[in-house]
């Protein structure tokens, strides 16, 4: 049985570039598909919105395949399945250009969407009629109450679940490992392989994933704070 010596891993300096570049590969990855998730949540709540029937139903088909079909296949789909239907060109391009990544981040961000769409919608039926109604009376239009009245409000109430599913999201970034990413994950595992320290190189791992996911709730926290509303509870 091996003595546990966790500076065996920390004082390399092989090991520790390995870890930088994983913990920045990872949160590139957690960035880069938090922003498409938001950006397209936001279009989803506004399509859902709409009065047409057949744009609520296909936003909500939409949700509901990503919600129920694991993390992991969608990964598989994009980078095995949809990847191979492009052309041969693009397909050579991305692969000399980190395209596992892209996908990574695509793969991840439109899953998200689905989730952030569903906290968004549930913040924005929590607003009461009457702002909707106050606002127009004030000579809003339909866009302009729902920018500078109803949205903001539904994103404050909205703010809890989304970190969570922030932090989901971050934690999510790991299964970019099985099409190839370099992210801290793979990082890990390559560490393991190595230095023969499985307890060591899983415990740096699970302290960097905690002390990451533990900033975002905090910052979430913080958030709620900020923007909370005088005399809410």
């Amino acid at each position: 049985m091996k003595d546990f010596d966790l500076l065996t891993i920390l004082m390399n300096g092989e090991f520790s570039a390995m870890l930088l570049k994983g913990i920045r590969m990872t949160l590139q990855i957690a960035a880069g598909s938090w922003l498409l998730a938001m950006s397209l949540a936001l279009v989803l709540l506004v399509v859902r919105l709409t009065p047409s029937v057949i744009a609520q139903r296909a936003v909500a088909a939409y949700v509901s395949y990503h919600r129920n079909v694991p993390t992991l296949v969608q990964l598989m789909l994009w980078y095995f399945g949809i990847s191979s239907l492009l052309p041969d060109d693009l397909q050579a391009w991305l692969s000399e250009h980190n395209g596992e990544a892209l996908f990574a981040i695509i793969a991840l961000g439109l899953c998200q969407a689905a989730y952030f769409s569903e906290d968004l919608r549930s913040g924005l039926r929590s607003i009461p009629d009457g702002q909707t109604e106050a606002a127009r009376a004030l000579g809003h239009s339909y866009l302009s109450s729902m920018r500078h009245v109803i949205l903001p409000q539904a994103v404050r109430n909205a703010v809890p679940a989304l970190v969570n599913h922030s932090v989901s999201l971050f934690k999510n970034s790991s299964l970019a490992m099985a099409i190839g990413v370099a992210e801290l994950t793979h990082a890990v595992k390559e560490i393991e392989s190595q230095s023969f320290r499985t307890f060591e190189a899983y415990l740096v791992a699970t302290v960097l994933y905690l002390g990451f996911s533990l900033l975002i709730m905090a910052a979430g926290a913080w958030l709620s704070k900020r923007y909370s509303i005088a005399g809410a509870r």
